[in-house]
Order: structure tokens, then C-alpha cells, then sequence
């Protein structure tokens, strides 16, 4: 199975497989999953409750999926207040950016704790403008964030912003300290062994075939099951195979392309920090560097699953490699005979306003899940883990009660729309973001397919 350039690095380092599931097994909790939301929703569980029976099932190796695939960009969420507060209000959405805040440094604190070496570096978020038509596109979200005394970011003129990113296309930008960069897949393979440690039971290569509601339900894999008080779907994208959960996310991929080391080049250019680093785009350009000199650069380019049905949609190299180095050369034409050494793509399971959601499956509340973090679940998944932990043991306390969960979400279109939806406003917005990087406008049919496209990463820009 294919898992890209940042899963191979990590299994150099720790090749270790937990059996799979081959009988029938009881259990307190069984998460079905083992990226981040599910492993740190485990280890969450397995600390307040030490005495519970916490199962995870896993369809390939922990972390293999979404998880290890991403950029290593963990951001919190003040990039996202805006969406947020059209959720659950001002005080609660302050509440939880607060929370998602805290997150960064508990990573840090985590892997100092447990000896994970993860590559962690909190040298922050720089947010950029490549072109005039970006400038100032975070305006409308720092001037907000200014009257409520909490805005956490800095403006940089051209030439700082400019020396940092190293690129000449940059305009201007924002900075907020507190971000990291991790190496994603080294995180989850360390979550993975500290909840082995903590008595966690995992078992790998044993994919979920179905689930049996019920007061009691049960979890079947292709070899095994589980008999369960409380489940927990932490299936990412995967989700979308429960229809209660597909018109809730579009799947779309995550595509990413890693260069050989040249810290040399980097340095000379002053691309030398720990930053993660953005532009202002709808289709984001993503990236950073890693320890060794390398860029790992993304670009959302590739394909779209119809109908939940991912398969091996994802299980090889980019095929949108091409394109994704293409945007890498054009923001960085220093690095133009840099070769690119790897490619992949994993999905995201991208939400209308861009945040996830959590409840319970249907009335018996013995099925609870976290979907819907849209490409920006490295940090947000350790706090999403304390709502799923709440929601798990039935307690009523802030988490479960928390303003992300059971929210009303705008549904996406239902398929066949969804998938040729998706595809339209995706090259719609390819389009426009193109044109205005020569300072063209785009036309009529174009703007319309746009007003269409889910929250970005970044909000949208005002005129």
C-alpha cells in the first residue's frame, strides 16, 4: 500500500505492526480508526479511565491514513473564528479557539513527555499575499478579532515577511506565533506506542466491514469483531461510508510533493525557520520545510471520491504531482533545479464551513463520531479528542455540550451533484486564483461557480 514520503521515514524508524483482529472481543470503547482523532481520543480515555477496556481497529497501520499524509501544519483555529461564530455565537466560539489554542503546545509538551520524536517546532504561521489581489484578505478576520482583545496575529511588512518565506512573490502577510510544523506520521507512530503503553489494545490491518447498531453494538472487521458499550467512528473521510455523515463532507485530496534536502539553498534564500506557511488562495498553496532542508509543498489539485467511496482512490503517487511542483517552482523560481523526490495524496473530508462536527449516530447514543476537519485536523484533533471523550462516557460537561457538536449543518448536494459540483467551483476557482495572479478578473460564469465553494482555510476576501 502506498502512504507517501512522510510514512516511509517513519516506519525507517519504528517498522512495529500490532496483530490483527482474528476472534470476538469485548470492549468499554472501540474507536474505529487510528489517525489522530482516534489514538488521541484512546489515550484521552485510557488515562481519566484506567480500569475501561479501550480497543482501536485500524484497516491498515495507525496512522497510515489522512493522518500521516498531510502537510505537518498544525495551526489553531483563530484563522477560522469567523466561520465559527456563525456556528455557536461569540462567547463559545472564543471558548473553543482558546481550546484548539492550547493544543499547540500540548503536542510539544506530549512528545517532550513520551520521548516522540516528531520533529515538533513552534516557530508559528505565516500567512501570505502572492499576488495584489490577496492583500489584506485577512483584514476582515484580525479587525474582529481586535474588538474582542484576542487577536493573536502580527503584520509584517513586505521585506520581514518577504526574508522569512524566501520567496519574491510575497506581497505582505500576517504572522501568528503560535503554530508548528510536525512530522506527521513520526506523531501518530509515537501516539500510537504510548497508547499501546497505557493499555490500550490495537489492532492493525483489520478494516471495519460493518457496523451492528443497537444498545449493543458491535464492530465487525474482515476477520473479527467487537462487542462494545460505546463506539467511536474517528474514520476521517471514511466516514462518509454512513449516510448520516456523506452530505456532511465532500472528499477531496490532499496533494503533496517533498523535495530532495538543499539547506544550503534554503538558508540562502532565508526559507531557514520552522514555519508553516500559506498564501491567501481558496485552492491553498501550503508549506514548509522540514529539519534535513527539504519542501514539502501542497496544493488540494487532485481527486474527488463520489459518493463516499474512497477504495484505492489514494493509494499512489499524485496525479497532480505535475501541477503541485509547477505552483512550488513558480513561488520559488531560486529553487527551480531543486528535483522533487516524492509525491502523494490522502483525503480530506472537507466540511461546507470548513469545521468538523460531533454527536452521537442516532438515538441510542452508543455511537458517537468527530468528521469534517477539512484538512486542519493536526492540532484540532487533541482537543476534538476531550468532545469525543465526553460524548463516549455520557458526560455532561462543557465538551459535551460544546457548540461544535450536534450542530445544523448546511448539507452538501447529494450525488451525482456533489461529485460534478465539486469538480466545477474546484476549476472555477483554479481559474480565478490564476487570473488574478496576472491581475485579470474573472468572468461571470466563473464568479457565480465560486460564490458556491465551501469555507477556505483562510476566510474569504473582502473588497
Amino acid at each position: 500500500m502506498y502512504r507517501g514520503f512522510w510514512y516511509a521515514q517513519a516506519l525507517d524508524l519504528d517498522s512495529d505492526l500490532a496483530p490483527a483482529l482474528q476472534e470476538s472481543i469485548q470492549a468499554d470503547v472501540c474507536i474505529v480508526g487510528g489517525g489522530f482523532l482516534g489514538l488521541w481520543s484512546a489515550i484521552r480515555l485510557k488515562q481519566a479511565h484506567p480500569e475501561k477496556r479501550i480497543v482501536i481497529v485500524e484497516r491498515d497501520r495507525c496512522g497510515s491514513g489522512a493522518s500521516g499524509r498531510n502537510g505537518g501544519v498544525a495551526t489553531n483555529w483563530w484563522g477560522k473564528y469567523l466561520s465559527l461564530r456563525t456556528i455557536c455565537g461569540d462567547v463559545e466560539a472564543r471558548r473553543i479557539c482558546e481550546a484548539a489554542e492550547s493544543a499547540i503546545d500540548e503536542i510539544g509538551s506530549f512528545c517532550a513527555e513520551h520521548g516522540i520524536d516528531a520533529q515538533y517546532r513552534k516557530d508559528g504561521w505565516l500567512w501570505t499575499a502572492t499576488n495584489p489581489r490577496q492583500m489584506n484578505s485577512w483584514r476582515v478576520l484580525t479587525e474582529g478579532l481586535q474588538k474582542l482583545d484576542v487577536n493573536p496575529f502580527q503584520e509584517l511588512d513586505r521585506q520581514t515577511i518577504r526574508g522569512r518565506v524566501g520567496s519574491p512573490l510575497v506581497l505582505g502577510g500576517i504572522f501568528d506565533p503560535n503554530a508548528a510544523t510536525v512530522q506527521p506520521a513520526m506523531l501518530a507512530r509515537g501516539l500510537r506506542r504510548v497508547a499501546l503503553t497505557l493499555g490500550v489494545q490495537i489492532f492493525e490491518k483489520s478494516p471495519f466491514t460493518h457496523l451492528q447498531r443497537g444498545k449493543h453494538p458491535v464492530v465487525h472487521t474482515a476477520t473479527g469483531q467487537v462487542k462494545a458499550a460505546h463506539v467511536v467512528l474517528a474514520l476521517n473521510a471514511w466516514g462518509a461510508q454512513f449516510p448520516e455523515l456523506r452530505r456532511m463532507i465532500a472528499i477531496m485530496s490532499s496533494d503533496m510533493v517533498a523535495t530532495a534536502p538543499v539547506k544550503a539553498k534554503l538558508d540562502a534564500i532565508g526559507f531557514s525557520g520552522g514555519e508553516c506557511m500559506t498564501d491567501s488562495r481558496t485552492v491553498l498553496n501550503y508549506w514548509r520545510n522540514t529539519p534535513d532542508g527539504r519542501v514539502v509543498f501542497g496544493k488540494p489539485l487532485g481527486q474527488f471520491a463520489y459518493a463516499g467511496r474512497i477504495g484505492n482512490l489514494y493509494e499512489k503517487p499524485s496525479p497532480a504531482a505535475d501541477k503541485v511542483a509547477a505552483e512550488l517552482r513558480r513561488l520559488y523560481p531560486q529553487l527551480a533545479d531543486v528535483p522533487v523526490v516524492s509525491s502523494w495524496t490522502g483525503p480530506i473530508d472537507r466540511a461546507m464551513k470548513g469545521l468538523p462536527n460531533f454527536g452521537y449516530l442516532d438515538r441510542h447514543q452508543t455511537v458517537s463520531y468527530g468528521i469534517g476537519f477539512s484538512g486542519n485536523g493536526v492540532a484540532t484533533t487533541v482537543f476534538a479528542s476531550r468532545i469525543i471523550k465526553s460524548l463516549a462516557t455520557h458526560a455532561n460537561d462543557e465538551w459535551a455540550n460544546c457548540g461544535l457538536v450536534e450542530q445544523k449543518m448546511k448539507l452538501l448536494p447529494p450525488e451525482p451533484l456533489r461529485f460534478f459540483g465539486a469538480h466545477l467551483v474546484r476549476d472555477a476557482l483554479v481559474r480565478k486564483e490564476t487570473l488574478e495572479d496576472h491581475d485579470q478578473d474573472a468572468g461571470f460564469v466563473t464568479r457565480q461557480l465560486v460564490a458556491m465553494a465551501p469555507a477556505g482555510y483562510v476566510p474569504a476576501q473582502k473588497k
